[in-house]
C-alpha cells in the first residue's frame, strides 16, 4: 500500500490568487508557512520555518479565495505532487506543491471579522452588497435557551 497525504497548519504568506483552467473549472494558488522551534545541545532556542505552495480546484478555490487572506491560519489536508516546466532560459524547473483535498479555516484574529474586511458578512460603504458577497443581516433575536427537564433521567430508559 502507498500513501500520498499531506497535512500542514500554519499561516498564509500571501493572499489566494483565484485564476480559471482553459475548462472554466477555478483554481486558487496560495503558500502556507509552518514553524516548529526546539533547543539545540546548547539549550539556543532555534526555528525553522518551512514554506508551503498550496494548489485547490473548484468550489474549494472559491471559498478560499473569497475567504482566506495573507496572515489567516488555515489547515490543509492534500496530497503531494511535482510538476516540471522548461523555462524561458532553457533550464527544467520544478516546484512541489500539494494539491488540497479539504481544508480548514484557522481561527479570525481578534477584533476582525472573518473575511478579514468587506467580505461576507458585512455590506461595503455605499450600503449596497458587492456580487458574491452576503448583505449584513440583523442580529437574531434573544432566545430563553435550553428548556431542560427537571427530573432525574434513569440510566436504564436510555435505550443504548
Amino acid at each position: 500500500m502507498y500513501l500520498n497525504k499531506a497535512i500542514v497548519y500554519g499561516n498564509l504568506t500571501r493572499d489566494p490568487e483565484l485564476k480559471s483552467l482553459p475548462s472554466g473549472t477555478p483554481v486558487v494558488n496560495f503558500s502556507i508557512a509552518t514553524s516548529r522551534t526546539w533547543k539545540d545541545k546548547d539549550g539556543q532556542k532555534k526555528e525553522d520555518t518551512q514554506f508551503h505552495n498550496i494548489v485547490a480546484f473548484g468550489p474549494m478555490a472559491r471559498t478560499i479565495a473569497q475567504y482566506l487572506k495573507k496572515g489567516r491560519a488555515a489547515l490543509v489536508e492534500g496530497r503531494m505532487q511535482t510538476r516540471s516546466w522548461d523555462a524561458a532560459d532553457g533550464q527544467k524547473k520544478y516546484r512541489t506543491e500539494i494539491i488540497a483535498d479539504n481544508f480548514q479555516f484557522g481561527p479570525a484574529p481578534a477584533g476582525t471579522s472573518f473575511g478579514g474586511g468587506s467580505g461576507a458578512g458585512s455590506a461595503p460603504a455605499g450600503g449596497q452588497a458587492v456580487a458574491g458577497e452576503m448583505p449584513q443581516s440583523a442580529p437574531a433575536p434573544e432566545s430563553e435557551g435550553i428548556q431542560y427537564p427537571t427530573e432525574d433521567i434513569n440510566p436504564d430508559d436510555i435505550p443504548f
